[in-house]
């Protein structure tokens, strides 16, 4: 199973990750967040990140994800990648999250990553009144 690390700023990945053990009235496993605090130097927290990462594989690889590209949680997760091992997606939003945790068991890293892109862009909605 690939391993899942969130990579958000401030509480958001923790916050994602309570919305979704109630969305599936489970905790699941492998699935990890690194909060960037306002006061945090991301370059600070880099071995803790990698020591997740490390963590997080347990030989399938890991999806690391992040809120917001160019911002600072992206930064910090872009220097976790290895291709092949450690990929990683920024625009994270929960129909995201939901789809890399249904599908994770089900095929290859790269694969996932598809999945991951395809349920954020289909989690977008305009909302019509009832």
């Amino acid at each position: 199973m690939v391993g899942l690390l969130l990579v958000t700023h401030a509480t958001l990945g923790e916050v994602l990750i309570e919305c979704v053990c109630h969305v599936l009235n489970r905790s699941p496993a492998q699935l990890r967040a690194l909060a960037v605090m306002p006061r945090d130097d991301p370059s600070d927290l880099l071995p803790e990140a990698r020591r997740l990462v490390t963590e997080l594989d347990r030989g399938d690889g890991v999806l690391v994800m992040a809120d917001l590209f160019g911002a600072s949680p992206a930064n910090l997760a872009m220097k976790l990648l290895q291709p092949g091992r450690v990929l990683g997606l920024a625009g994270l939003n929960l129909p995201m999250l939901l789809r890399v945790l249904t599908y994770r068991e089900h095929g290859p890293l790269e694969a996932l990553v598809e999945r991951a892109v395809t349920g954020a862009c289909d989690g977008i909605v305009r909302m019509k009144p009832l």
